[in-house]
């Protein structure tokens, strides 16, 4: 797979990938490139259409509700912003989000 960002996200606390999460992806430019939920095993796909500075923002206090887990309102994690940088628009930007309602991690994988 060549170019592109590809994001897997998984809520460790229960095992299970975060179908359904809202995620939202801005290019260097600010513009919106995909604001959409999750696939059933926790994937979406953005692209890249320039080198930059982007950001992506997951809404995980609202799909932690949704699937019915006991979270604050507002959570302790509401959202969260992830600005990294895309320097080369032949490789490929994998971002894997393991989460709970109390941490995540977030980093460039392989794909």
């Amino acid at each position: 797979m060549a170019g592109g960002i590809s994001i897997h996200v998984y809520d460790v606390s229960r095992g299970v990938p975060a179908a359904g999460l809202r995620v939202e992806v801005r290019g260097p430019d600010g513009k919106l490139l995909v604001d959409g939920q999750t696939a059933k095993p926790g994937t979406l796909d953005a692209p890249t259409p320039a080198t930059g500075t982007y950001e992506a923002v997951f809404h995980i206090g609202d799909w932690y509700r949704a699937q019915g887990v006991a979270v604050p309102s507002p959570a302790f994690l509401e959202m969260v912003p992830y600005r990294f940088g895309v320097a080369d628009l032949a490789q490929h930007y994998h971002l894997p989000l393991k989460m709970t309602p109390w941490g995540f991690s977030l980093f460039r994988g392989g794909a």
